[in-house]
This record gives C-alpha cells, sequence and structure tokens, in this order.
C-alpha cells in the first residue's frame, strides 16, 4: 500500500512496517533468489507473538536493525541472509590497513610524500591500536614499511640528482617521512627479520595465532559466568599490554623500564610514581630500597616540568620523608654509599658488599636532593598569597625541612664528605640567619633527636649567637669562595640584627667584600644589600645617626630599593622587561617573610637625613652651596615641600618628616619631637618605646645645633642656662655639645665656665681670600670630574658595594664620597668664613673626620 493513499486511520506501526519492507526490497534487489510474496505479515506476527520478557519494542528493535544493517557497511549483506558473515574487529583493522597502504600507493605514483606521511601516521595508530589488544603485528604493515624504505631511499637519490628540485612542504615531508621510517624498522627489527627470512611462514603463524584468538573469546565469558563473581581489582599494565609484576626479583627489570621512560613526551609521570612505591614496597635489601628510592625522589621533582610552577605540598611532603628514609638508610649501613661518581656497575643485577669488596657504592646524589628540597619550598612561598592562611600553613613545614637538613648534615659529618657538608651547612645558615632567637630555638628543639642532631650544634643556651658562629667559622675554613662570602654576609647580618653594630662593621670592613662583590652572582648581591641595609638600621636603633645615614643612603641614592633588596621588581619608566627578564626577576623574589620593611627602612633613613641635614643647612649661607647635599634624595623631598603653597595635615610617613624638618629649621624642637613619634610605622621595630625616647634626645641635641648655627653670627654671647631650658637639655649636655663644636672648629667661639656663657667670635675675610676660595673651591669641582672620568674609563674604584653597570645600580664608594664630601665642605667652609669664620671651621672639621674615617676604612 502506497504512503500516499494511506488512510487518517492507519497507525504508525503500517507504516513502520511498510516503509521496512520498501527499505528490504531496495537493499534485497540485487538478489537473484526468489523473495516470498509476503513476509511483512508474517514478521508483523511474530513481532506481536514476542513474550512479554523480550528485551525492547518491536519499532526499537526494527529500527535497531535497520541501523545495524546501515552500520555495517562492510560486510554489505543483511544479516538475516544465509550465507552473510560478520567481520571480527581483527579484520576490521586489518581492512583499514590495507585501505591506507592503498592511498599510500597512490601517493607515491605521485610523488606526494605530504600525503604519504599523513596516511603512514594513520597506519602508525592502527599499529598502536593492535598493540594496545596485545594482536601480533600484521604482515601486511612490515611489507609496508620496507616497501617504503626503498621508495624513500630512491626518492632522496633521485632528489639529489634531480635539476628541478620538489617544493619545500614535500621535501620536509620526504625528510619527516625517513625519520618515521627508520624509527618504525628499529621498534619493529626482530619481527621485520623473521618476515624476510621466510614471509610464508610468517604469514602462516600470523593466521594461526589470530585463530586461535577467535577460538578462545567467545569461551571467555562463559567460563566467567560459570567462576561465578570476578574480582575487580586493576591490575598494572605494562608495554605491551602485559600484566607488571611486583617481586623482588623484578625490582630491577621494572626500574630500568621507568627510567629509559623518563623524560619521553607521553610519559605518565603519576603512573611511574605509583609504580615505583610499589617496588619500594617489595624491595628486600638495602640495595634495593637505595635503588628505588633514588628513582622515585627523582620522579617526584620531575612531576612538574614546567620552572615557573611549584611543587604540590603533598607531592613535596612525600619526597621530604623519602629523603629521610634514604639518608637513614644510608646513615645506618655503612656498607653502603651514595656518591654522584663512581664506577660502571650492572644495573639490573642485585650486589651486595661481599661482591663488591666491602662497599657498595650507588650513584647518586643526596645533597642534590636537600638543594632541590629546598629551592622547590622557597618557590612554593613564592607563588603561595602571603596575606592568607595557606601561606602561614605552608611556612610550617619548614620545621621537617630543617630537621632533613640536620639530618644529612649529621651524616656527612659521619662520614666525612668536606664538599656536601660544607653545602648542607650553608643551607641550614640561611634557614636561621635573619630569624629571631626563639625561632631558632623551635626549629633546634624539632631537631634535638640523636641521629639527626650534628655535632656542631653546641648545648641549650639562651642566646643562638654561638650556633651561627660556629656554622660561619666552619664554612670559613672551607674552600668554596662563594660559601665563605654568603657566610661572612650572613654573620654579619646576624649581629647587626641583634645590635651588634661595631662588630658587624669591623667584619664588613675587615673582609673587603665592597670591592669584590660586584663580580658575585645576583642573589650574593642581594644578600649583600640586604646586609647592608640591615647594619644601617642597627646604627639607627642604637642612635648613630650619622652612620645609619651614611650606610641607607647607598640603597636609596638608586631609587630602586625593592629591586636592590628582591622584595618586588622595578618598573621604569622608558624601559620595559621582555618576558624572560620578568620571569628572571620574579624568580629571584624572597619569600615574604623574609622581607624588609622598606617602609620602616623609608623612616629611618628620612630622620637620618634630617638630623644630618638640617644643623649642615643652617651653618651654610650661599645658595651655591646649598645645593651641594649630602643626601640628594631628603634634600629633593624638603625642596618639593617647601614650594608647596599649602600645606595640610600629615598623612604618610614623608609628610610628618618633611614637616618636622620645617619645624627643625624654624627652631620648634617639640613639634618637631611630636611629629616624628607620631610616626606609627615605629611600632614594628623592636624595643619601640626606647627608639622614640633616643629619637627625641637627638632631636633636642640637633636643635641645639641648628639654633647656634643660625643665630651665631647675631649675637655676641649666650648662656648656656638659658641654652639648657630652652631645649630641656641638662646644663652638663649642652656644654657637652658646645665643647665639641668649639673643639671640631665648626663654631667659632670660646666657652667662659666661670661665667656660664658661650663667646662668639667673628673674622672677617678680604676680598683676596674671598677670590682664593673661589678658585679653590673651582679646582676641587674639576678634581672630582677628572676622578669620576678615570673611574668610568678604567672601571677603577672600590666603593662599599659599587656595582657593574645592570648588575645592581651604580653606586659610589664610601671612601672616594667621604673623601669627595669633605674636600667639598672646606671648601664651603672657607667660603662661609665671611659669616664670623663660624661655617670655615665647621666644613673643616667635618672634612678631616670624614677623610679620617676614610683612611682608617682603607687602611
Amino acid at each position: 500500500m502506497s504512503r500516499f493513499f494511506r488512510q487518517a486511520g492507519d497507525s504508525d506501526s503500517d507504516s513502520e512496517t511498510e516503509s521496512s519492507e520498501s527499505e528490504e526490497e531496495i537493499m534485497s534487489s540485487g538478489d537473484e533468489a526468489p523473495r516470498p510474496q509476503a513476509p511483512a505479515p508474517k514478521q508483523a506476527m511474530a513481532r506481536f507473538l514476542k513474550t512479554a520478557g523480550s528485551d525492547s519494542s518491536s519499532s526499537e528493535s526494527d529500527e535497531g536493525s535497520d541501523d545495524d544493517d546501515d552500520d555495517d557497511e562492510e560486510s554489505g549483506d543483511d544479516e538475516d541472509k544465509p550465507g552473510a558473515r560478520i567481520l571480527s574487529a581483527q579484520e576490521k583493522r586489518l581492512k583499514e590497513m590495507q585501505a591506507t597502504g592503498k592511498a599510500m600507493d597512490n601517493g607515491l605514483k605521485i610523488n606526494d610524500w605530504s600525503v604519504i606521511s599523513t596516511e603512514f601516521d594513520k597506519l602508525l595508530r592502527m599499529v598502536q591500536r593492535q598493540h594496545n589488544v596485545s594482536e601480533p603485528v600484521a604482515p601486511f604493515y612490515l611489507k609496508t614499511i620496507t616497501n617504503l624504505e626503498s621508495s624513500v631511499n630512491g626518492a632522496i637519490a633521485k632528489e639529489k640528482e634531480a635539476k628541478k628540485k620538489m617544493n619545500a612542504l614535500n621535501a620536509k615531508a620526504l625528510t619527516a617521512m625517513k625519520q618515521k621510517i627508520k624509527k618504525a624498522l628499529k621498534e619493529h627489527e626482530p619481527e621485520i627479520k623473521k618476515y624476510q627470512e621466510d614471509p610464508e611462514a610468517f604469514e602462516r603463524d600470523y593466521a594461526a595465532q589470530t585463530a586461535r584468538g577467535e577460538t578462545v573469546a567467545p569461551a571467555a565469558p562463559t567460563r566467567a559466568a560459570a567462576q561465578g563473581p570476578v574480582d575487580e581489582e586493576f591490575t598494572t599494565v605494562g608495554k605491551g599490554g602485559k600484566a607488571m609484576a611486583f617481586s623482588p626479583e623484578t625490582i630491577f627489570k621494572n626500574l630500568q623500564a621507568v627510567q629509559e621512560a623518563r623524560g619521553k613526551k607521553n610519559t605518565d609521570r603519576a603512573e611511574q610514581i605509583r609504580i615505583l612505591e610499589k617496588l619500594l614496597e617489595v624491595a628486600v635489601t638495602s640495595y634495593q630500597r637505595i635503588r628505588v628510592l633514588l628513582a622515585l625522589i627523582s620522579s617526584r621533582f620531575d612531576y612538574n616540568s614546567a620552572v615557573s610552577t611549584h611543587m604540590p605540598p603533598e607531592l613535596w611532603l612525600s619526597a621530604q620523608r623519602e629523603v629521610d628514609q634514604l639518608v637513614s638508610i644510608v646513615a645506618s649501613d655503612t656498607q653502603y654509599s651514595v656518591q654522584e661518581i663512581t664506577d660502571d656497575y650492572d644495573e639490573t643485577a642485585e650486589r651486595s658488599p661481599a661482591t663488591e669488596g666491602g662497599v657498595v657504592r650507588i650513584r647518586g646524589s643526596i645533597i642534590s636532593f636537600i638543594d632541590r628540597l629546598d629551592d622547590e619550598f622557597t618557590k612554593s612561598l613564592q607563588n603561595i598569597d602571603p596575606h592568607g592562611t595557606e601561606y602561614v600553613d605552608r611556612l610550617k613545614d619548614e620545621k621537617v625541612l630543617y630537621c632533613t637538613i640536620c639530618r644529612a648534615q649529621a651524616f656527612y659529618e659521619k662520614t666525612q664528605q668536606a664538599d656536601p657538608l660544607a653545602r648542607v651547612i650553608m643551607r641550614r645558615l640561611e634557614h636561621i640567619y635573619s630569624k629571631p632567637n626563639a625561632v631558632i630555638q623551635a626549629l633546634e628543639a624539632a631537631a634535638n633527636e640523636p641521629q639527626v642532631q650534628p655535632s656542631t650544634v653546641p648545648a641549650n643556651q639562651p642566646d643562638t649567637s654561638a650556633l651561627i658562629h660556629s656554622l660561619c667559622v666552619y664554612l670559613y675554613k672551607s674552600g668554596n669562595t662563594l660559601l665563605r662570602t654568603r657566610a661572612m654576609l650572613s654573620h654579619i647580618y646576624h649581629h647587626a640584627l641583634y645590635n651588634n653594630y661595631y662588630t658587624a662593621r669591623d667584619m664588613l670592613l675587615m673582609s673587603h667584600l665592597q670591592e669584590s662583590i660586584h663580580s658575585a652572582d645576583v642573589a650574593t648581591q642581594i644578600l649583600y644589600n640586604r646586609t647592608v641595609v640591615q647594619l644601617g638600621l642597627c646604627a639607627f636603633r642604637l642612635g648613630l645617626i650619622k652612620e645609619a645615614q651614611a650606610t641607607l643612603q647607598e640603597i636609596f641614592t638608586t631609587q630602586r630599593v625593592k629591586e636592590l633588596l628582591a622584595q618586588g621588581v622595578h618598573q621604569q619608566r622608558f624601559q620595559t622587561l621582555s618576558p624572560e627578564q620578568e620571569k628572571a626577576e620574579k624568580q629571584r623574589q624572597l619569600p615574604f617573610h623574609m622581607h624588609i620593611n622598606t617602609e620602616l627602612l623609608e623612616a629611618a633613613f628620612l630622620v637620618s637625613s634630617m638630623l644630618v641635614e638640617i644643623p649642615l643647612l643652617a651653618s651654610i649661607d650661599s645658595e651655591e652651596q646649598r645645593r651641594k647635599a649630602i643626601s640628594k634624595p631628603f634634600r629633593r623631598l624638603l625642596d618639593f615641600a617647601e614650594r608647596q603653597v599649602f600645606t595640610g595635615p600629615p598623612e604618610s610617613t614623608r609628610d610628618h618628616i618633611m614637616q618636622a624638618s620645617k619645624a627643625l629649621q624654624d627652631g620648634d624642637w617639640e613639634k618637631c619631637k611630636d611629629l616624628v613619634q607620631s610616626i606609627k610605622i615605629w611600632s614594628l621595630m623592636p624595643e619601640a618605646a626606647s627608639v622614640k625616647e633616643m629619637l627625641g634626645q637627638r632631636i633636642q641635641e640637633q636643635g641645639l645645633r641648628t639654633y647656634l648655627f643660625t643665630y651665631a653670627p647675631h649675637y655676641s654671647s649666650c648662656s648656656l642656662s638659658l641654652l639648657s631650658r630652652t631645649f630641656s637639655l641638662p646644663l652638663r649636655t649642652v656644654t657637652s655639645i658646645v665643647s665639641k663644636m668649639i673643639w671640631s672648629e665648626e663654631l667659632s667661639a670660646s666657652l667662659d665656665q666661670s661665667a656660664g656663657v658661650v663667646v662668639f667670635h667673628r673674622i672677617d675675610l678680604s676680598r683676596q681670600q674671598q677670590l682664593a676660595q673661589t678658585i679653590a673651591e673651582k679646582l676641587s669641582t674639576m678634581v672630582d670630574q677628572n676622578e669620576k672620568a678615570l673611574d668610568a674609563k678604567f672601571g677603577g674604584g672600590s666603593g662599599w658595594g659599587e656595582r657593574q653597570e645592570g648588575a645592581k645600580g651604580d653606586k659610589r664608594g664610601e671612601q672616594a664620597q667621604g673623601e669627595r664630601r669633605g674636600r667639598g665642605e672646606r671648601t664651603r667652609g672657607a667660603r662661609g668664613g665671611a659669616r664670623g669664620g663660624r661655617g670655615a671651621r665647621f666644613a673643616q672639621g667635618l672634612g678631616n673626620q670624614m677623610s679620617g674615617q676614610s683612611t682608617q676604612r682603607q687602611a
């Protein structure tokens, strides 16, 4: 019945039946056998007479059969047709391979190697699929690659002789095909050899193997069903689809397979780690455990191939425990030794002290694992947000890392290995040199075990300086120059942190590190900058204002404080960093808990500069000499503040210090003291109350000096008691300050102790003396310029932290700076003598003092 004349009452099943009939007629139109006249009603009756337990409805089964017929294009006939045969999956794969081979033959005819390369990649994927299901290599594939080898060699020979070369794309594909064929021949070398010896025998073996597989396959479900429930646990499968057996006898074989796959492109690193963990469980002898641990720790470190990312904390903790286990095994059994350089040995055979002459030497490096553990820990702290709880949780792992380092130190002390011992002591020192006593004692308490505690740990003491001293002294005796330098800087940093300023200063000057630090690596230069900054803060806490200002000025003159301390990346206005440079800068940044507060640093530097600069400005009357500043950053901020038309209440640290400076210039020392002590950043400094008290006392003293410099030309004498009441200082302190100014020739006056007054003197310069002073000043400027030109030409001049261009900034040396400052101030003093000779003697005295200091340091 035609579908176009169907009545409205016809059901959908009739239409489906008729459509299926028409489709079957079309599909079977080529058959010669006579077809029954009315098969459709029988099929419909059979469909409705199916039992209720059938899996699907008639329409679904019919549609499913139609779909199966459409999908099975390779079989070509209907399933119900007598004599039809369904191809197995293996036969289908073989047909696909043959179709691919035909496409490659067509490409060879037209010399299109791009098509051949693409089809050959398909063929390799098909062979890999066969390999995954444990099927033997097809003879067709072996025949294809042997034919392709001859074709590739012939094409390359023709290309060399041909006048007209093939295009670049085709030539590139030909070269790639040569490499692929070479690799395929190497992988299947035994099979190809067998095939070339007797192709017919090889094909018979292949047919027998495939027939055996088809016979066994249907019986497998029946046997499994008869055995009952099947164990659902997974079995580790190695190369070739074969199950890997973990036993003490197969450890070295499996270990070699894992090491061969290491570093390859498609290697599953997590699977490798799981295999090595199982091998460690079944390891019996110490040699087996050491070998597996060496491979397992290396695999954990290889898990993250990217340099910018850090190891997950769980993976890091596992590696740390395994390093501890490795060190414990080697330390407890002295017959096994892990060394970086050993003789060649068979890695697939068991080795014991009896067969190796007493000591089994295994190739590996424990100190490299310690270094990598420490570096990965630092890298994780660099990448974690320091303001969250995750950073604090991660920082707690430093205790177990410190224990591992101490364990390794104890092991190297026992085995007397000098070079690794120096490296591990340096790692230990880097973890404790910048920390307070309480933190160091907590770390030492965690490492207080007999097998962990090295011999360099002194008895329990409240002060940890003895521990730092013992570690540094050992490194001073080592032959590694870099470790000696870093140990010296760490020792100086520790002394400065605990307010031992004079010891730290003498160590820094006697080491002459300022002369050679420019040739050190970047990490050592960063440590040098941190040490100098900590030395300046130490001088500031002790009230040594001039020393603090001179030390901190080197860092602040460059205007790159964060970059020099590795606490941030400096972005210059007209310079952009390349991605590689920016990545390198980020990698050398210090973790947040090791940062030195730059705002506190700036406050200390600006206050020190204020207490040095303001009295100096008061002693100078010439505008030209006023422009010659000791601290250019401070002078620049002060000039900017003086140009402001309206000044509001101070908000930032700089605002407080600038307004305090102007108040000190005006003689209002009380306002200056209140402004400086109200800065909130002082609360972050240890012993904040004593620091504020010290600052108040220094402001009173410098306020007295500024007052005397400013008003000395206008008075013939001044009462000491009046000065004592004005500046709230004891009379003895006022007398001492005035006496020092007179003795150092800063103040042209005399002290009448019987009357309790200061008598000021005046010395007027003649015209000739003023001209001579001008000539002397110009000559001093020329000498300074010549010295700079000479230093730039020959690279001479060793300053207190000089750097090469582009390394850590261009800094002037302290010695040259002090000498030039002394010459300039002596010259300024000569001109200032017109105001009663006061400025001349002040500048001359300060210049003599600075040149004396520079001569002492140079000696």
